[in-house]
């Protein structure tokens, strides 16, 4: 039978090509990890690692970062190299073998997991692990090495969307009167109340070590609601979790870029892409949290 379709490529043009993918997942995740490790957070991971082991020279509940990949296990030697030339401190790999590697996720014991497939981010967070997609910010600012600083949104981040579908669907004012008619009535939790709670622990620590002062985490609620129309809720919600924050904005609908650039946040959490987009511009490494009806208005744009 003959015709004019393309040749079944020949086993050397198969293995060229499987190369080629090989490199392009490689270029794309070196990015990804350079940028997230080696040039932002790293030293300030590094220095609450260093503060807690000298606090607590016996307890390992400190920072770390696993690899997951879906690469083949060929690829290992490759990886620890580029590792060690980079100076990173990851240890631990997944290699899945072009399996998806979120199975993986919860025997790894991951409190977050970050990448830039939102695939693989949206699994992640349907499989109950707090999860968003990274995306770089468009130019170079000084942070902090000495204290990690991570800000949050509030609802479809550490809050359900509930309140959010009053404002999708009914329109503000009504968003205004339930929420202050439900004012101490606690949100039920969105998909990254787990990972300030796990923040949260590590502040302890060096609190219970009369550190408070000098705790090098520091956390920030960035959320578009109003402080004297809702975000009493907001308050007391966390105060019923009994978590604390260490600093709560509220800015009534105001831009959260110019905000970012005062807190200087390592990473900043969003379900709404015009916020991420909004914190790329102006210098802030930003991760989209696919949760939520704001995804819905999202595709549909």
């Amino acid at each position: 039978m003959s015709g004019s379709g393309p040749e079944t490529p020949q086993p050397s043009d198969a293995a060229e090509i499987r190369l080629q993918e090989a490199e392009q997942d490689w270029a794309a995740a070196k990015a990804f990890y350079d940028n997230l490790v080696s040039k932002r957070p790293r030293p300030a991971l590094e220095h609450v690692n260093a503060r807690l082991l000298e606090l607590y020279p016996d307890d390992e509940e400190r920072f770390d970062i696993v690899l997951m990949t879906n690469n083949h296990a060929q690829v290992g030697v490759r990886l620890i190299n580029s590792i060690n030339h980079y100076g990173l401190t990851i240890e631990r790999f997944c290699m899945t073998g072009g399996k998806s590697p979120i199975g993986y996720l919860t025997a790894y014991l991951t409190n977050l997991y970050l990448s830039a497939d939102s695939e693989k981010v949206q699994e992640a967070i349907e499989a109950g692990i707090a999860s968003a997609t990274m995306f770089t910010a468009n130019k170079d600012v000084a942070y902090s090495d000495t204290q990690l600083r991570v800000a949050f949104d509030g609802d479809a981040v550490l809050f359900s969307d509930e309140s959010e579908q009053i404002v999708k669907e009914q329109g503000l004012d009504r968003f205004f009167e339930h929420e202050q008619l439900n004012e101490n009535k606690p949100l039920a939790q969105g998909p990254l109340k787990g990972f300030l709670e796990d923040l949260g622990k590590l502040q302890k620590k060096f609190y219970a070590k009369n550190e408070r002062l000098n705790c090098p985490i520091r956390t920030f609620l960035v959320t578009a609601r109003s402080a004297a129309s809702s975000g009493a809720r907001v308050l007391k919600t966390l105060r019923s979790w009994g978590l604390e924050i260490d600093e709560a904005l509220f800015l009534a609908g105001a831009p959260k870029g110019p905000i970012l650039v005062k807190i200087r946040p390592h990473i900043f959490f969003d379900d709404q892409m015009f916020h991420i987009e909004g914190a790329q511009k102006l210098g802030t490494i930003a991760a989209h949290v696919p949760y939520g009806i704001a995804q819905k208005y999202h595709k549909s744009a």
